[in-house]
Parts: C-alpha cells; sequence; structure tokens
C-alpha cells in the first residue's frame, strides 16, 4: 500500500512538472519581444537551406537585425538582408575585383545621399530603381509635406523645394558622425535591366521634358560611337551599349556632368565598399524590402511605401534578350567588363545568355 502511494505520488509530480514546463514555452514563443537580437539571430540561423550563401558564415554586430522578430512567412527575412551584406563584404575584399568594387567616397558620391536628420536616415539615390517613391518618403519625414500623395511630381526632383539635404552640403567631421552613426539604405535592381530603363526614359520616352539628353548627350555619343555613319536615326541602344562599355567613356562622361547618374555603376553611386549600409534592397523584392527597410529605420509607424503595382519589379528575361538583340558579343562582353562590380556585390547572376 505504501508503495502504491509513492507511486501515485510520482505520476503526479511529472504531471504537474509537464504542465509547468509546457506553460513555459507557450509564454516564451508566444511574446516575440522576449528575444534579444542576439537570440533572434541564432534561431534564424538554425532555418535550413535558407539560401545561404558557400562557404563558412560569420556574422560581426554592425550586421545583426534591429527590429523585432517577424512572424511567420517573415522570419526567414533578417538572414537574407545579412547574406547581402556578407556578401558586399566578401566581394569588397576580393583583390582580383578591387578596380570594380572600389571609389573614393568623393562629392559626387556625398551628392547622390540624402539626409533625413529627425530621424538619423541616409539614403543613397540609385537611378532607375524607384527612387522616386523612396524621395517621396523622406520627404514627408523631413516635413516638407504631410503625405506623399500631396507631393506635386514636379517638387520630387526639384532640390530647392523638396527639403532633402544632400551629404555634401555637411561639413567634414558632420559627413563622418552621420555616416558612423545613421541609418543608411539604398536599392538595386539587375544591372543590365537597369542600363535599359535608363536608356528607355531618357532617350525614348523622356516623360520629364528633359531635352539636352536627345539634343546633346545622345548626338555626342552617337559621334563617337556609330559605326554605320550612314545611319541618320536617332540613338540606338547599341550606340548606348558601345559608350558605356568602352574603357574611355570618361572623355564623354566629364561633358555629361551629372547626367550620368542614371547608367553609371552602383559602386561609382554609392561607394558599398567604403560606406558600411545597414540595408540594401533589392528592387526585385521590393514589395518585401521596402517594409522591412521602413522598419529597421524605425519609421514603418510613421510613413508606408507607396502601392507596388503587381508585376512591375520582376526581372523581364524576354525584354534584356530583344534589347541586347543584334548586339555583338564583343560589345555585350565589354559591358559586362564594366558592370561585373555591380553583379557579383549584390549577387546578380552573371548574364550567359548574352555573353556566350
Amino acid at each position: 500500500m505504501h508503495h502504491q502511494w509513492l507511486l501515485l505520488a510520482a505520476c503526479f509530480w511529472v504531471i504537474f512538472m509537464f504542465m509547468v514546463a509546457s506553460k513555459f514555452i507557450t509564454l516564451t514563443f508566444k511574446d516575440p519581444d522576449a528575444y534579444s537580437a542576439k537570440q533572434e539571430f541564432l534561431f534564424l540561423t538554425a532555418v535550413p537551406d535558407a539560401g545561404k550563401l558557400p562557404g563558412e558564415k560569420h556574422f560581426p554586430e554592425e550586421l545583426k537585425p534591429t527590429g523585432k522578430v517577424l512572424s511567420d512567412s517573415r522570419l526567414i527575412q533578417p538572414l537574407v538582408y545579412m547574406e547581402r551584406l556578407e556578401l558586399i563584404r566578401n566581394v569588397c575584399r576580393d583583390e582580383a575585383l578591387k578596380n570594380l568594387s572600389h571609389t573614393a567616397v568623393s562629392k559626387f558620391v556625398l551628392d547622390r545621399i540624402f539626409v533625413c536628420d529627425k530621424h538619423k536616415i541616409l539614403f543613397c539615390q540609385t537611378p532607375k530603381v524607384g527612387n522616386t517613391q523612396w524621395k517621396k518618403v523622406l520627404i514627408v519625414l523631413n516635413g516638407a509635406f504631410p503625405s506623399i500623395e500631396e507631393i506635386p511630381e514636379n517638387v520630387v526632383h526639384d532640390h530647392e523645394k523638396n527639403g532633402l539635404p544632400r551629404l555634401s552640403s555637411f561639413s567634414d567631421a558632420e559627413i563622418q558622425k552621420r555616416l558612423k552613426t545613421y541609418f543608411k539604405f539604398f536599392i538595386v535592381r539587375d544591372p543590365f535591366e537597369r542600363l535599359i530603363s535608363a536608356f528607355k526614359d531618357k532617350f525614348v520616352h523622356n516623360p520629364r521634358f528633359e531635352p539636352w539628353y536627345r539634343h546633346e548627350i545622345a548626338p555626342g555619343i552617337i559621334r563617337k560611337y556609330r559605326r554605320n555613319r550612314t545611319e541618320t536615326r536617332g540613338i540606338q541602344f547599341e550606340d548606348f551599349v558601345r559608350y558605356l562599355g568602352d574603357p574611355n567613356h570618361r572623355w564623354l562622361d566629364l561633358q555629361f556632368g551629372d547626367h550620368i547618374i542614371h547608367w553609371v555603376t552602383y559602386v561609382e553611386l554609392c561607394a558599398p565598399c567604403e560606406i558600411k549600409y545597414s540595408v540594401i534592397g533589392h528592387h526585385e523584392t521590393l514589395e518585401d524590402d521596402a517594409p522591412y527597410i521602413l522598419k529597421e529605420a524605425g519609421i514603418d509607424h510613421l510613413v508606408s511605401y507607396p502601392t507596388i503595382p503587381p508585376g512591375i519589379t520582376m526581372y523581364n528575361k524576354t525584354k534584356v534578350e530583344r534589347y541586347f538583340l543584334g548586339i555583338s558579343k564583343r560589345d555585350i562582353r565589354r559591358l559586362y567588363a564594366r558592370f561585373e562590380g555591380d553583379f557579383k556585390l549584390f549577387g546578380y547572376q552573371k548574364p550567359d545568355f548574352l555573353l556566350n
């Protein structure tokens, strides 16, 4: 009888401990605020086959996400953004690519970076990658307009009216302070698709009525790079590709001035090997990246990224093939040689279907 009571007491004890443990586990996993950044990082890296880069991984402290744990399908996201930063770090260390991945943090670069002091944000402009919408976000944050919908289109790119100071307008000490302490980001897209977008926007459609692209820049490219001198058509994409792939393109660049921002490399625009960015967004995944950037910057409760039309950010291989059709392999390879740093820094696949 004594043994039966002992056995019964032991059973009740086991059941009681199981209930306590279950309650503890439930509370722990239901409270996302209970996770520290370090715990979040360890949990995320335990997810198998999450698009890891080849080779051993080590994420230093500055690469850890600053936001709270995301739920459900977005749990994997912080790892994706950390891998992008780690890829940049690895490519920047590659001596063979040094000439394609490094640039001085010159006034040209500082002119591309817009400042929001109120929320400690730096945004590097990469034209033809949806930058107009990000500028609208910063304009609202800086207090120039109460909402994105109220910003006139002609004000967005008017730097005397849009209330967006450039980093170059500050003293050297103030520049360094902001570079070290502010949240920094920029957006990229497939380099060749971006060039197609730049060509269409500036030389074909020209929706902002900027006549100098057709009447000054295009004739300069045609004079130097058109092979068939009897051809009288306006600038063709082939002329544009030949200009961009020319190792001596800088002679024309100097004549064109800051207009070249629409087609120079991301390296030349934002100096990703010299400046430690907090997040790199991709145009192709902007539906996920935009909310993540706003959250990491701590402004998701203040402003939303404008609605993205379905499918507009997807990579269009058919369009790329169509534009490069008829252009010599030599010219395409020279173009890739110039933009190889962008392809490798940001994880874009080498376009072998155009090169071979």
